[in-house]
């Protein structure tokens, strides 16, 4: 998998690929729509992770809180046949 790194200078914005450095500006159009298709990829992909990270917690805490209440609930009738 490649990495893509972009570190802005004064004018210039250089772009890490694969340990190699590029200049953004020195690169044709389609160059820099793949480079910027990319950057936007990846802050999707860390997005979804978060939202992924949150989705699980918030389903593990809900299983957590329904184990508890069917737990109390049966410990409830047991007492009560008791």
């Amino acid at each position: 998998m490649s990495k893509t790194i972009k570190e802005k200078t004064e004018q210039q914005t250089t772009i890490t690929i694969n340990d190699e450095k590029y200049i953004f500006e020195n690169m044709n159009e389609e160059q820099q729509a793949m480079v910027n298709h990319i950057a936007d990829l990846d802050r999707k992909i860390n997005t979804s992770r978060f939202n992924l990270d949150q989705l699980l917690f918030g389903k593990d805490a809900f299983m957590g809180a329904l184990n508890t209440s069917l737990k109390a609930e049966k410990e409830a009738e047991a007492e009560a046949e008791a």
